[in-house]
């Protein structure tokens, strides 16, 4: 089996294939201070919980945006597992090409959901990933990642609106019924997702209209992509396992 690993600023996001079917997923709360030994039993005891067996995890594929936590994650699953884990970064075989300025500025998460959109869906496509930041990458035809615009996740927003205005409260990010709000709570909420959505389909409409390219596949992932997704038709899929998806994509192309 595969234990498939993508470290974000928020959390951990985790899957165990089997070839190309997914087992189990789990998430765990990224924290900077945690011990080798306490990822190997958090990882070992959640596999457990979902009926597997850690000894039948065979390779391990990682992606991070939090350097800070890879040398712990790595020496766990290196005491724990017995495996040395492939890291997603320069030199990993993705099948996509990156046509950027600096594609070493390109993070790996980025890449590792421009393969899964790619290769599940074809191409061109939009790959957005609504997490801490929100992500929006143009992929051609031809699998080169041409583009990517980044802007401050929805949660973000919404704790700098609560944290810098003393007189608003912290509220549930949820899409009120209607944008006319006749409170507090519900005007804040209306701002965000409305406001959000909003952003979503601009950024669609203006990426369609500077590359040239009308018809172009839409796919969305990360925590809140649900939410977005469903409030608009600019989005075509949503996918929540995206990105696990991608890891063991890449992981194919390199064992």
């Amino acid at each position: 089996m595969l234990l498939a690993i993508d470290i974000g600023n928020t959390n951990f996001t985790v899957g165990v294939f089997r070839e190309k079917e997914l087992l189990a997923t789990f998430r765990i709360t990224t924290k900077l201070q945690r011990t080798s030994d306490e990822y190997g039993i958090v990882f070992i005891e959640l596999i457990r919980t979902r009926g597997l067996s850690p000894s039948d995890i065979e390779n391990v594929i990682i992606s991070s945006v939090v350097p800070n936590v890879m040398h712990s994650v790595v020496n766990a699953m290196i005491k724990y597992f017995n495996r040395q884990p492939i890291i997603v970064g320069p030199g990993i075989k993705t099948g996509i090409r990156l046509s950027c300025d600096n594609p070493r500025e390109i993070g790996p998460d980025r890449i590792v959901d421009a393969v899964g959109a790619y290769e599940l869906y074809g191409g061109p496509v939009i790959v957005m990933d609504f997490g801490t930041a929100t992500t929006y990458d143009l992929i051609l035809a031809e699998g080169v990642f041409t583009a990517g615009i980044t802007s401050p996740g929805l949660a973000t927003s919404a704790r700098s609106l609560w944290s810098d205005a003393a007189k608003l409260p912290e509220i549930e990010i949820a899409k009120p019924k209607s944008i006319l709000a006749k409170n507090t709570v519900t005007s804040m909420q209306a701002g965000l997702v409305y406001g959000y959505i909003g952003q979503t389909e601009y950024i669609i409409k203006k990426i369609k209209e500077e590359s040239g390219i009308e018809n172009i596949k839409t796919v969305a992932t990360g925590g809140y992509g649900r939410l977005i997704a469903d409030s608009t038709d600019s989005i075509q899929i949503y996918d929540s396992e995206l990105t696990l998806k991608g890891l063991q994509l890449i992981y194919a192309k390199n064992r």
